[in-house]
C-alpha cells in the first residue's frame, strides 16, 4: 500500500469514526432532552475492547477522554502504546475480574466497573499504588437473575457495600449492570433503585439502550459498537 493510499484510508477511517461519534453524542443529547436532564451529568466511556491502539488516538484526538477495556492482557499493550496520552485519558476496566489479574488493574486503571466481591475489592486496595488517587469503583449487581451474569444479588448489596466503603485506597461510587438483550427501562430503574448512601454513579446503557438507561439516570454509557463500528 502505497503512502497516499494508506493517508487516504486512514483519513476515511477517521471521518466514519467523527461521524459515529456524532451521532452518539446526538442520541445522548437528545436522550438528556426528553428526560428532563442536564447532559453535563452525563459521560461516554467508548467501549475500545478489540480495537486497536490507533483507534483509541483517533478517538482521543475527536475529544473522547474515556475510554473501557475488557481484558486486561490487550489493555496493557495499548497503554503502552498510548503512554504519551496517559495524563489525558482515564482507564475503564469493565469487563469481569480474575484475582490473578487485580493487580494489573490496580495499578493501571482508573476506574472498576465490575467489582462483585469482598475478596475482589480487598486485593484491588492492597494493590493499588500508595503514589496513585484512590480507585474508583462500582459494584456490578446481577438485576436480571441469569445465572451466566456476573455480578452480585442485589439483597446482597447493603452488607457488601457497606464493607468495601471501609477499605482504603478504593472510592465506591456507585453500580453497574448488564441486562439482558431487549430490557427496557424498568431493568434500569431497578438498578437506579438500589444506589446506597454515597453512591452517584450508575453505569448502564449500551449502543442499543442507552436512551432507556439515560431515562433511568445513567451517568456512564458504556458504548463501543455504536462508536467504533463491528468489533475488530
Amino acid at each position: 500500500m502505497g503512502v497516499r493510499t494508506a493517508q487516504a484510508r486512514l483519513r476515511a477511517i477517521m471521518s466514519m469514526l467523527e461521524t459515529r461519534l456524532h451521532a452518539v453524542h446526538a442520541r445522548m443529547q437528545a436522550a438528556c432532552q426528553s428526560a428532563r436532564r442536564d447532559p453535563s451529568s452525563l459521560q461516554l466511556v467508548c467501549v475500545s475492547k478489540t480495537q486497536p491502539a490507533s483507534a483509541i488516538r483517533e478517538a482521543a484526538g475527536l475529544g473522547e477522554r474515556h475510554f473501557g477495556e475488557n481484558y486486561v492482557q490487550e489493555a496493557l499493550a495499548k497503554l503502552e502504546q498510548l503512554a504519551d496520552l496517559r495524563s489525558q485519558l482515564v482507564w475503564h476496566f469493565i469487563g469481569p475480574l480474575q484475582s490473578n489479574k487485580t493487580r494489573l488493574v490496580a495499578e493501571h486503571f482508573d476506574w472498576v466497573h465490575s467489582v462483585d466481591s469482598l475478596k475482589l475489592a480487598r486485593r484491588l486496595s492492597e494493590q493499588r499504588p500508595a503514589d496513585r488517587p484512590p480507585l474508583q469503583i462500582c459494584l456490578q449487581v446481577n438485576t436480571s437473575g441469569e445465572a451466566s451474569k456476573s455480578g452480585i444479588a442485589p439483597e446482597a448489596l447493603p452488607a457488601l457495600a457497606g464493607e468495601i466503603a471501609q477499605l482504603p485506597r478504593l472510592h465506591l461510587r456507585g453500580l453497574m449492570h448488564i441486562p439482558a438483550p431487549g430490557s427496557d427501562a424498568s431493568v434500569h430503574r431497578r438498578l437506579a433503585a438500589l444506589l446506597q448512601p454515597g453512591m452517584d454513579q450508575l453505569s448502564m446503557g449500551m449502543s442499543e439502550d442507552l436512551e432507556a438507561a439515560v431515562a433511568a439516570g445513567a451517568t456512564w454509557l458504556r458504548i463501543g459498537t455504536a462508536v467504533f463500528g463491528a468489533r475488530r
